[in-house]
């Protein structure tokens, strides 16, 4: 409030007269005073105005600068990530250029592996052809062995009258022709083992009993008595036996009882004896029964001729002898050679097998090399 207002209402009591003056000079400043409020309360509304708006552009400022350091922010991570895409895209570049490297070396790999496979069935197909060849060429081997095996079996029996010998020989050939892969030779088999088995057959069971009679019977005959050449006679009576008693001092007559001259000789007789036995069991070895039984009859014939009947050895002797003669049979002759004529047969209709399927091979060589 003013100071002419303060004077004015303190010299308003001093008199009645001066009342509606005042009451007068009182509205104007009642007016001038809400007015004044009014002022104030714009200047109050102003300033609060001012304040919000410095608020708000001091809250927009500080917006501002969050949102430019977030923008500076996002425009380097956003440099970063142009960075890290254009380092990316390097490496994607170097790895398409390394794929399409990997690419080429695949493509020239599969390549070398389609030319090593081409290779490879070439080489397999000329293993195949070689081993083809070598089994070929083994069986043939084995089958040449078999027929060899055959054929001397055959001749020893033939020969030398052994059994057993052409048996093993048999027993030989089976066994090389089982290592034949063709199984068109599997039925020889069967032939061979039956010719084996007649062999086999007619092999004397008693063969090695007579044998080892035949040699005790050797190691006895140094000690068999010789039969007594000169056998005095009873003293006769009368004149021929008192003449022949007188001469006897000046002639001798000795018998022989039919033996050679050089029979008479101890030692020469128990050598003939012992040769004879030596003759009948090399026969019984070579499987000959008629020149066993011969040598035999020839033995028992010395024995009867040169020694001593009455002798138990000689009487012995001869009983081992019979017993010999009785045991010895004709040997059954057993027909060889039907599994060397199947050999040789099977191994001629292999062989124009071979050359009826050897041309084609050629031919259809010829025709694919004539193709363009």
């Amino acid at each position: 409030m003013s100071q002419d207002d303060t004077s004015r209402e303190s010299a308003a009591p001093t008199g009645a007269p001066s009342a509606p003056r005042r009451s007068a000079a009182a509205a104007p400043t009642r007016r001038g005073g809400g007015t004044l409020a009014l002022a104030l309360l714009l200047a109050l509304l102003a300033l609060a105005g001012t304040g919000y708006v410095g608020w708000q552009q001091w809250q927009q400022t500080r917006h501002g600068d969050a949102r430019s350091q977030t923008v500076a922010g996002l425009q380097q991570r956003v440099s970063v990530l142009e960075h890290t895409l254009a380092g990316v895209s390097s490496d994607g570049s170097s790895l398409q250029q390394r794929l399409d490297d990997a690419e080429q070396v695949n493509r020239s790999l599969r390549d070398e592996l389609l030319s090593q496979s081409d290779r490879l069935r070439a080489l397999e197909s000329a293993v195949g052809k070689l081993s083809e060849k070598t089994l070929s060429g083994h069986d043939a081997m084995l089958l040449d062995d078999t027929e060899s095996l055959l054929r001397m079996g055959q001749q020893r029996y033939a020969l030398f009258h052994d059994a057993q010998g052409a048996a093993q020989a048999y027993a030989m050939a089976a066994q090389t022709l089982a290592g034949v892969d063709d199984q068109a030779f599997a039925g020889l088999q069967q032939d061979i083992q039956a010719e084996r088995q007649a062999l086999l057959q007619s092999v004397p069971a008693n063969q090695p009993a007579m044998l080892a009679m035949l040699g005790q019977l050797r190691g006895e005959v140094p000690a068999l008595p010789l039969k007594p050449l000169d056998q005095s006679s009873a003293p006769g009576h009368g004149a021929w036996a008192r003449i022949g008693h007188a001469l006897a001092s000046v002639v001798s007559i000795r018998r022989d009882n039919g033996a050679p001259g050089a029979a008479t000789d101890a030692s020469l007789a128990h050598e003939l004896l012992v040769l004879d036995l030596a003759q009948a069991q090399a026969a019984l070895l070579a499987h000959d029964s008629t020149a066993a039984e011969a040598a035999l009859k020839q033995a028992d014939a010395g024995l009867a001729a040169w020694f001593d009947p009455q002798a138990d050895g000689v009487k012995q002797a001869r009983a081992h002898v019979g017993a010999l003669l009785g045991q010895i049979k004709p040997a059954t002759q057993v027909q060889l050679g039907a599994a060397l004529s199947e050999l040789r047969n099977l191994r001629a209709v292999h062989a124009l097998s071979d050359a009826a399927v050897a041309p084609a091979p050629a031919a259809a060589s010829s025709s694919h090399g004539a193709q363009p």
